[in-house]
C-alpha cells in the first residue's frame, strides 16, 4: 500500500512532526506485522527520527545544521541562492524505514518522525508512506 501526504512548512529551516500523520496511515492499512517507509520528495528535506519531548532537541538540529553548513557559500549558490539546502538534506537523507509491530509503528516513548525542511517556506511538500506486510 502507498499513500502521499502533503506538508507546509512555515520556516527556512523547521523539522515537523509527522508521526501522528504516518500512524493514520499504518492504521488505515491495517498492517500487523511489517514495514513502514517515510521518503520525502524533493533535493532540500529530509526525513529524521528524532525526540519528541520537546522542542529543544528539534532546534538544536536546526542550530547544528546551520553552524556545519551556512548558507550563502556555496557554488550552487549562483543558480538559485539555496546550496545549503542541499547539503543539509543530503546529510540527513530523503527517508525512514521504521518496524510496524502488533498494528503499531515501533517507535520508542521518545522517538518521532520529522520532516526536516532546509529550503521553506514550502506548500506543500509531498511526502510518500509505503507499508509493506510481512504477513502477505
Amino acid at each position: 500500500m502507498q499513500k502521499i501526504i502533503t506538508v507546509s512548512t512555515l520556516q527556512h529551516n523547521i523539522l515537523v512532526d509527522i508521526t501522528s500523520d504516518v500512524e493514520d496511515v499504518v492504521k488505515m492499512a491495517g498492517i500487523k506485522s511489517g514495514l513502514v517507509n517515510v521518503y520525502v520528495q524533493g533535493a532540500t528535506a529530509g526525513i529524521m527520527i528524532q525526540e519528541n519531548w520537546d522542542d529543544s532537541v528539534q532546534n538544536d538540529v536546526v542550530s547544528l545544521m546551520k553552524k556545519l553548513i551556512p548558507a550563502g557559500v556555496w557554488e550552487h549558490d549562483a543558480q538559485d541562492n539555496n546550496g545549503d539546502s542541499h547539503l543539509k538534506a543530503g546529510l540527513v537523507g530523503p527517508s525512514e524505514t521504521i518496524p510496524i509491530v502488533n498494528g503499531k509503528m515501533g517507535l520508542s516513548t521518545w522517538q518521532n518522525i520529522f520532516l526536516c525542511e532546509f529550503d521553506g517556506p514550502r506548500n506543500p511538500r509531498n511526502i510518500v508512506i509505503t507499508l509493506i506486510d510481512s504477513e502477505k
